[in-house]
């Protein structure tokens, strides 16, 4: 297993909006990421970045991620969210959520 952080912003304007889709995730959104070996996942927020938190029990993330971003309920998905977002102008190039460097860990 191996765990993620992300970051990325979100536009005041939309947070209230963003919450309630996440209050309602839509079902097959839900399925998909089990699907590509994600569990624990968890979105925070505070001062208008958002930092999710996943760990990922595959052994191939490539494939999995790719698998999501093929699939159109996901494709769906994220054309409601991207507009809510406000990515990190130091991400990586070819990434929308930052991904972060884990640096400590405590089981």
């Amino acid at each position: 297993m191996k765990r993620y952080g992300q970051q990325i912003g979100v536009r005041p304007e939309h947070f209230e909006r963003y919450k309630a889709y996440h209050a309602a995730v839509w079902p097959e959104i839900l399925e998909m990421i089990s699907k590509c070996n994600i569990r624990n996942y968890s979105i925070f927020h505070k001062d208008g970045k958002l930092f999710a938190y996943f760990e990922y029990t595959g052994t191939d993330f490539e494939a999995d991620m790719a698998t999501m971003a093929a699939d159109p309920k996901t494709r769906e998905w994220w054309a409601v969210m991207e507009p809510m977002q406000d990515p990190l102008p130091t991400r990586a190039p070819g990434e929308w959520w930052a991904a972060m460097e884990e640096v400590f860990h405590l089981d």
